[in-house]
C-alpha cells in the first residue's frame, strides 16, 4: 500500500498557508470578538452554553468534531510497518510524549500555578488552570506537525508514522494519564465524563476518519487530496468558531484577571522548549538523520490542543481556567513551534558534526582518528 501523507497535497508542499502563519492573530481576534460579544449579548451566549447532553455541550462538540476529522482524515494507519526504519527517532519522541511532556507538565504547574504566580490567579481556579496544563500536554500533537515536519525538511514517512503511532497509543493512554496525573494534584477525576470524552474524540473520530479515508482512496487516490484541500478551511474555522464561544463565556474572568493568560503561558512555553531541546539532543546522541530528528523534536514538543481544549470542555465546563488554559496552548502555538523549527534549520551543521563524531568513533574506536 503506498503511503500518503499531507506531504502530498499543495497545501504541504508551499509549507505553512497563509491562516496558519498568522493563527496568532486570527486567535486574538477572536479573544476580542468573543469577549465583546458575551459582554453585549450574554442571552444568546447562555443559551448557546445550555445545550447540553451527558455534560458535553452539543454546538461545541460539534464544532470539534469539524475540527478533528479532517485532522484524523491525513492519518494513514497502515504506515505503522515503517517503524523499524526509523525505530531509534520514533522512541525518543515516544519517550519525550508519553514518560516525560506530561509529567513535566505536572511539575511545571505545580511550581508555577500554585506558587509562584498563585496569588494573581482567582483562587476558585487554581485547581482548574492546573488541569488544563495538564490536559494540553497529555495529548501530542496531530494535524500541525506535518507542517512543521515540511518547514524543516522533515522525512514525510518518519513523521506520518509517527503521528499514526502516536494516535494509536492516545486512544488507550491518554484517560490514564491524565487522570493519574490529576490524581497526583489533588484533583477530582470524574472518570466517566473523561473516557466519555476520549470515545467522543478520540475513538470515534478515529474511526470515522479512517472509514471515510478508505472510501475516498477506493474510488480515486486524488479525491482525498481534494477533500482535504476542501476541509481545511471548515476545520480552521471551526477552531476559531469555538474560541470565540469559550472566550464569550470566558470574558468576565479575564477583563478581571488580565495577566492570567500570560502567567498561563509561562509554563507551556518552558515544556516546549525543554522537551523540543532534550528531543533534539536525545536523536543526536543516537545517530538519527536530521531529518527525522527535526520532526522528533517538533512532535515531541507541541501539543494536540483541539483535544485539549474538548476534554477541558467537557470535564470542567466553558467557563473553567482549564478551558482557558488550553486556549493558551492554541494561542502560543504557532509562533513558538515556528521558533523551534527556526532553531532545528539553524542548528543543521552542528547537528549532523555531532554525528559524524560518534561515526567516527564507531569505526576507529575511542581517541583514535582515521588517516
Amino acid at each position: 500500500m503506498k503511503v500518503r501523507s499531507d506531504s502530498d497535497t499543495p497545501a504541504a508542499k508551499t509549507g505553512i498557508g497563509f491562516f496558519e502563519r498568522w493563527l496568532t492573530v486570527w486567535v486574538f481576534l477572536c479573544i476580542g470578538t468573543g469577549i465583546f460579544l458575551g459582554q453585549t449579548l450574554p442571552v444568546p451566549f447562555k443559551f448557546i452554553g445550555s445545550l447540553e447532553f451527558a455534560r458535553v455541550n452539543i454546538p461545541v462538540g460539534l464544532l470539534i468534531w469539524l475540527m478533528i476529522v479532517p485532522m484524523l482524515l491525513k492519518i494513514d494507519f497502515g504506515s505503522l510497518h515503517e517503524v523499524r526504519r526509523h525505530w531509534k527517532g520514533i522512541g525518543v519522541t515516544l519517550f519525550i510524549n508519553w514518560a516525560v511532556k506530561p509529567f513535566l507538565m505536572a511539575l511545571l504547574a505545580y511550581i508555577f500555578i500554585r506558587h509562584v504566580f498563585v496569588t494573581f490567579l482567582p483562587p476558585t481556579q487554581v485547581d482548574s488552570y492546573v488541569a488544563g496544563l495538564i490536559l494540553l500536554a497529555a495529548a501530542p500533537c496531530t494535524a500541525m506537525v506535518f507542517v512543521w515536519s515540511q518547514l524543516t525538511k522533515g522525512d514525510p514517512y518518519f513523521t506520518l508514522t509517527q503521528v499514526a503511532l502516536n494516535d494509536s497509543i492516545m486512544v488507550f493512554a491518554f484517560a490514564p494519564i491524565v487522570g493519574l496525573l490529576l490524581g497526583l494534584s489533588s484533583i477530582t477525576v470524574p472518570w466517566d465524563t473523561l473516557l466519555t470524552s476520549v470515545v467522543l474524540y478520540i475513538v470515534v473520530p478515529v474511526i470515522i476518519a479512517q472509514l471515510w479515508r478508505f472510501v475516498l482512496l477506493k474510488s480515486d487516490p486524488a479525491a482525498l487530496v481534494r477533500t482535504l484541500a476542501t476541509l481545511h478551511p471548515v476545520s480552521l474555522s471551526a477552531l476559531l468558531a469555538t474560541l470565540i464561544l469559550l472566550f464569550a463565556f470566558q470574558g468576565e474572568a479575564i477583563l478581571k484577571q488580565p495577566l492570567v493568560i500570560g502567567i498561563l503561558a509561562v509554563p507551556i512555553l518552558i515544556q516546549v522548549y525543554f522537551s523540543s531541546t532534550v528531543a533534539y539532543c536525545l536523536n543526536r546522541k543516537l545517530g538519527v538523520a536530521h531529518n527525522c530528528a527535526g520532526p522528533s523534536a517538533l512532535i515531541g514538543a507541541s501539543n494536540f490542543f483541539e483535544l485539549a481544549v474538548a476534554t477541558a470542555i467537557s470535564l470542567f465546563g466553558f467557563n473553567s481556567g482549564a478551558a482557558l488554559a488550553t486556549v493558551v496552548g492554541v494561542l502560543i502555538e504557532v509562533p513558538v513551534m515556528l521558533s523551534v523549527a527556526k532553531i532545528v534549520n539553524s542548528t543543521r551543521n552542528w547537528y549532523e558534526a555531532g554525528i559524524a563524531t560518534a561515526t567516527v568513533e564507531v569505526v576507529n574506536g575511542p581517541g583514535e582518528q582515521r588517516g
